[in-house]
C-alpha cells in the first residue's frame, strides 16, 4: 500500500504531468511511442520473470497485456490485480488462522469426548457388574427363603407327628395308671378286709379244725409285694407322663422359637430383596441412560472425525504452502508495482536502487 501511494505520488507529480502534457505534442508522438514501447517491454520483462518464478498464469497473462493493451488500461489492470492479490493474501491469512483455531478446537473437543467415552465405558462395565451381582444376590436370597419355607413346613409336619405321639403316650400312661390304680384298689380292699378278719379271729375262740387234707388258712405273704410293685408302676407311669409333658413343652417351645427366628430371617431377607431389587432397577436405569450417552458421544466423535477430515481437505494445502504462497504473492505484488512504476516513467535501474 505504501508502494502504491508512492507510485501514485510519482504519477501525480510535476514531472509526470509534464510528461503527460508532452504526449499531446504532435512533434513528440514518435518519441513518445518509442518511450512507451521501451517501458512496456521493461515492465513486461519484470512481470514475466516473476510469473515464471512463482508459477503465476495470471501474471504471465498480464505481462502479455502490458505489451499489447492501451497504457491506461494496463495500469488499471495492474491496480486491479494488486488489489486482488492483497485481498487474497488477507483472505488466506484469515483462512489459515481459521484452520489453526479449528484444528485446535477439534483436537481439544475430540480428546474431551474420548475421555468422556472412556469414562462412560468404565461406568457401563461397573453398572453391568453391579447389576449381575445384585441379580445373583437376589437369586441367592430367594433360594434361601424357599429353603427356609421348606424347613418350616417340615418342622411343622414333624411337630404335628411329635404332638400326636405325645398325645398317644400321655393317653397310654394315663390309661395304664387308671387300670393299675383300679387293680391296686381292688387288692387293697381285699387285703384290707382280710386283715380285719384276721384280727377278729384272734379275738374269737378258734373254730372247728379244717377238714382232712386241707391246711389251715394263712394270709398270702406276697400280697404286700404285689401291691407295692403295682404302686411303683403307677408312680413310674406318672413320672413318664410328667417327663413326656416336659419334653412336649420343650419341643413346642423349640418349634415356636424356630418358627419365630425363621420368619424373622425370611422377613429380613425379603426386605433385603426389595432393597436390592430397587438398587438393581436404579442401576438398570442408569445403565440405559449411560449407554444412550455413550451412543451420543460416539456420534459426536464421528462428527468430529468427519469435520477433521473436512478441515484437512480445506486446510492442508494452505497450511503446508502458506509461507510459500504468501512469499509468491508478495513477489507478484512487488512485480506489479515495479511494472506500474516503469510504465509511469521511472527508470528500472533507479527503481531497483530505491527499492
Amino acid at each position: 500500500m505504501a508502494a502504491c501511494s508512492k507510485a501514485l505520488a510519482v504519477l501525480s507529480g510535476d514531472d509526470a504531468h509534464d510528461l503527460f502534457t508532452k504526449t499531446f505534442n504532435p512533434a513528440l508522438v514518435q518519441e513518445k511511442s518509442l518511450a512507451h514501447s521501451d517501458r512496456r517491454a521493461a515492465a513486461s520483462d519484470v512481470l514475466s520473470k516473476v510469473a515464471h518464478r512463482v508459477h503465476s498464469p495470471r501474471l504471465a497473462t498480464l505481462a502479455v497485456q502490458v505489451r499489447l493493451d492501451a497504457f491506461t488500461r494496463v495500469k488499471k489492470a495492474i491496480d486491479d490485480m494488486i488489489a486482488q492479490l492483497l485481498t487474497e493474501k488477507a483472505d488466506e491469512i484469515k483462512h489459515k488462522d481459521f484452520c489453526v483455531d479449528e484444528f485446535n478446537t477439534n483436537q481439544l473437543q475430540t480428546e474431551k469426548k474420548e475421555r468422556e467415552n472412556q469414562d462412560l465405558t468404565a461406568k457401563i462395565e461397573d453398572l453391568e457388574m453391579t447389576i449381575q451381582q445384585l441379580a445373583d444376590a437376589i437369586a441367592t436370597l430367594k433360594a434361601e427363603i424357599a429353603e427356609m419355607q421348606v424347613q418350616l413346613k417340615r418342622a411343622g409336619e414333624d411337630r404335628e407327628k411329635q404332638n400326636k405321639e405325645f398325645q398317644t403316650t400321655v393317653a397310654d400312661q394315663r390309661t395304664t395308671q387308671k387300670l393299675l390304680q383300679t387293680a391296686l384298689t381292688i387288692l387293697q380292699d381285699f387285703y384290707g378286709k382280710q386283715k380285719a378278719a384276721g384280727f377278729v379271729q384272734r379275738q374269737e375262740p378258734a373254730g372247728p379244725p379244717p377238714p382232712p387234707g386241707f391246711e389251715a388258712y394263712k394270709k398270702n405273704a406276697a400280697s404286700g409285694g404285689v401291691m407295692g410293685m403295682i404302686q411303683q408302676i403307677i408312680n413310674d407311669a406318672k413320672a413318664m407322663e410328667a417327663e413326656t409333658i416336659r419334653s412336649e413343652e420343650d419341643a413346642q417351645k423349640a418349634y415356636e422359637d424356630f418358627v419365630k427366628e425363621t420368619n424373622a430371617s425370611i422377613e429380613a431377607k425379603s426386605k433385603d430383596i426389595v432393597n436390592k431389587s430397587e438398587s438393581k432397577a436404579k442401576a438398570e436405569g442408569d445403565l440405559v441412560e449411560t449407554k444412550e450417552k455413550k451412543e451420543s458421544v460416539m456420534v459426536e466423535l464421528e462428527q468430529l472425525s468427519n469435520y477433521n477430515a473436512e478441515l484437512h481437505s480445506s486446510c492442508d494445502f494452505i497450511t503446508k504452502n502458506f509461507d510459500l504462497r504468501q512469499t509468491a504473492r508478495d513477489e507478484e505484488v512487488e512485480a506489479l508495482r515495479q511494472a506500474k512504476a516503469i510504465l509511469s516513467g521511472a527508470k528500472f535501474e533507479e527503481f531497483l536502487q530505491s527499492a
